[in-house]
């Protein structure tokens, strides 16, 4: 009877977990700020949106978390693992969940948390249904995506009127994508990618796209957990040894510090690097679960002749994926790489403990170029990694970490601890300890750097619910690089700290307020200050701080208009006779009428920044699984529109057009990538058929 009561006192509350509007492949501000910094760390888009499949699939299946069990609540990479004991042991005190609205009475489970998960989520009765491989062949849905987008303004590299290199191909990107998929437990499909300036079934390219793609992957069939055929990701611990599937770092959401995926993920994105190409399994038997997996596939690579041993050794690897110049075609695939690898891990109810190695294998050995911040990078033609991750429930707190070795028995080590203080207060730690030798290919950790080398520091964070509507999350992070990096010509040291504020005054409306100091050592500027003159021949370290201040607002006029702005910020280097400053400010508006199959997006914008070193990232609406978050500096205009249209149950269609308008430019880009004049313009359209 108490039960039933808390549960009405909940539902007589229902507004404050209404689900927002659904605006297709509109996120919330905390993805939207983690999708940015991603970018400015990594200089790109991400293309891996096997994250973003995976999330329309629960959907359109949603979970049942009175039957979830840990893993497949992992699988939506929503909850922490914290969330999730918490979730477990409420089913396991008082039985299944009764209302939706029940959800609030579980420990560590927060409205935010809620409201991200509603869409994906059901609480009812399980339905008995025949789930063997031939139902499941059968029962699962078809569809076709085809993609094309193109700048409308001619770069160099495709004007051919001039001498000198020249784009091989036409100016369109192309992708197609034909997958099928049973709910969470089965899907195979093609993927076809061709970028701008790629030939297209001449040339380079007489098979059709540059890269194609292929996956079959199963789960859950008996003891089988896992079954990769083709391409697929593996995530191994906490990313110190291997982690190719898409993950976050520093951002408000302060609980987002861990990694937690299954170890084998279905790959079938526009990305031609991260990913392995062979076979996987993972088999669990009762507290025991193992994975192993080989792959064997060609990456491109900048092969350098070694004049004294007569053979070609790799400088760098080419990430990009881009082959549209004769040099860039010589260097594609001239690269096999091997890999086997595997995990054996020990898990019973709130606490697990594996082990995971992995070792590679390149046709050519590794010598990367001869300058200091290299002296410890990779070398030679076999590596391989070795860990040991743990995590541990008690109570309202969650330990977790990962002890690492390379090939050369350098060690990293991540631990971190997730705590639910009160209903009200959450707070998250994390420490790091990675040698200045470690390496270790295709990792991805909870780090400064875009990869985990050469960095010790400690991250704190804490989220204050003062009340229903209000939200206030902070962190601060303090780190140190031993040894030398890039455009660092000294051991040295940088801080971040982060404030933000979130209010919802009503269920109409949401604001924030971000405040960023982050400061990092490096090179000093090469001017010099006002009527000084000379020579710099020795680079010293400077502290190059950077302030960033955003303050973001929705508001939902009605059922079928939203409106969306953001005033933004940018401080560098302060109180400097050289500092910077930038500034940005758009408006978004939303339509999405009910009981319609169209809605569209436009927003309009301008910025103004001084240099590439005040510049600002904004996360913009695009299609269905696309990605686009671009920086802006100098000074100008930007406008796009996003339309959507279902036509018929089976088939939507989508177009964006945008355009940047400069204020005081002759030219946009450099090199090959170089346009004329003040304008640049983009056209997309896309295309899926269900069936």
């Amino acid at each position: 009877m108490t039960r039933l009561f808390i549960i009405l006192i909940f539902f007589l509350q229902a507004d404050l977990i209404c689900p927002p509007g659904s605006w297709g492949q509109d996120l919330p501000p905390a993805t939207e700020q983690q999708l940015e910094n991603l970018t400015e760390v990594n200089q790109a888009e991400p293309e891996d949106d096997s994250y973003w499949q995976q999330l329309e699939q629960f959907r359109k299946n949603p979970v049942d978390l009175n039957t979830a069990e840990a893993t497949e609540l992992k699988d939506l990479r929503i909850l922490t693992d914290l969330q999730i004991e918490s979730l477990i042991s409420y089913r396991r005190l008082l039985g299944k969940l009764i209302n939706i609205y029940e959800l609030q009475a579980v420990p560590a489970w927060d409205l935010n948390t809620i409201r991200k998960l509603l869409p994906f989520i059901t609480i009812g009765s399980p339905v008995s249904v025949k789930e063997d491989f031939g139902h499941r062949m059968k029962a699962g849905e078809h569809s076709l995506l085809f993609r094309i987008s193109q700048v409308l303004e001619k770069s160099n590299g495709f004007d051919h009127s001039t001498p000198g290199t020249k784009y091989a191909g036409s100016p369109q990107r192309i992708f197609f994508r034909y997958r099928y998929a049973y709910k969470n437990l089965l899907q195979f499909g093609i993927t076809g990618d061709k970028d701008a300036g790629e030939q297209f079934f001449k040339g380079a390219q007489r098979n059709g796209f540059d890269f194609y793609s292929f996956h079959l992957f199963a789960r859950k069939t008996g003891s089988l957990q896992s079954l990769a055929i083709g391409d697929f990701t593996v995530n191994m611990g906490q990313g110190l040894v291997q982690w190719q599937s898409l993950a976050f770092n520093k951002s408000a959401d302060i609980m987002n510090i861990k990694r937690q995926s299954p170890v084998l993920q279905p790959y079938n994105s526009a990305g031609e690097f991260n990913f392995h190409r062979g076979m996987g399994i993972t088999i669990k038997k009762n507290r025991i679960e193992a994975t192993a997996f080989i792959s064997i596939r060609k990456i491109s690579a900048n092969l350098t002749a070694d004049t004294a041993s007569k053979e070609d050794f790799i400088s760098s690897f080419l990430t990009s994926g881009y082959n549209r110049t004769p040099g860039e075609i010589a260097n594609r695939n001239n690269l096999r790489q091997t890999a086997l690898g595997g995990t054996i891990k020990y898990s019973t109810g709130n606490w697990h403990i594996a082990v995971n190695g992995i070792h590679y294998d390149f046709s050519s050995p590794v010598n990367k170029r001869d300058e200091p911040y290299n002296l410890f990078a990779l070398s030679g033609n076999k590596w391989r990694n070795l860990s040991a991750d743990y995590s541990y429930t008690c109570k309202n707190t969650h330990f977790f970490g990962e002890a690492a070795l390379d090939k050369n028995f350098h060690k990293a080590f991540i631990n971190g601890m997730l705590v639910s203080v009160d209903p009200r207060i959450d707070l998250s730690l994390l420490h790091r300890h990675i040698d200045k030798e470690y390496q270790a290919i295709n990792a991805n950790a909870f780090t400064e750097n875009a990869s985990p080398s050469n960095e010790n520091g400690i991250y704190a964070g804490i989220t204050i619910r003062p009340a229903d509507n209000w939200r206030l999350d902070a962190y601060a992070d303090v780190y140190r690089f031993p040894w030398l990096k890039y455009g660092v010509d000294a051991p040295s040291y940088g801080r971040d700290f982060l404030l933000q504020m979130t209010c919802s005054p009503s269920k109409q409306a949401e604001i924030y307020i971000k405040y960023r100091n982050e400061a990092k050592q490096g090179n000093q500027m090469i001017n010099l200050p006002p009527g000084e003159t000379g020579t710099i021949v020795t680079n010293y370290l400077v502290q190059l701080p950077r302030q960033n201040w955003r303050m973001q607002l929705s508001y939902k006029i009605n059922k079928v208009i939203t409106f969306r702005s953001r005033l933004e910020l940018t401080w560098y280097n302060k109180n400097s006779y050289n500092s910077e400053k930038g500034f940005l400010t758009w408006l978004d508006v939303m339509y999405n009428p009910l009981l319609k199959p169209y809605s569209f997006i436009t927003r309009v914008q301008y910025f103004e920044a001084d240099s590439y070193n005040s510049r600002i990232y904004t996360y913009e609406n695009d299609v269905l699984y696309s990605f686009s978050i671009p920086v802006f500096f100098d000074k100008g205009y930007r406008y796009y529109i996003v339309f959507n249209d279902d036509i018929t149950k089976k088939i939507s269609l989508w177009c964006r057009w945008s355009i940047t308008i400069y204020s005081d430019k002759t030219s946009i880009g450099s090199g090959l990538d170089e346009i004329a004049g003040n304008k640049k313009s983009e056209i997309k359209f896309q295309a899926r058929y269900l069936f």
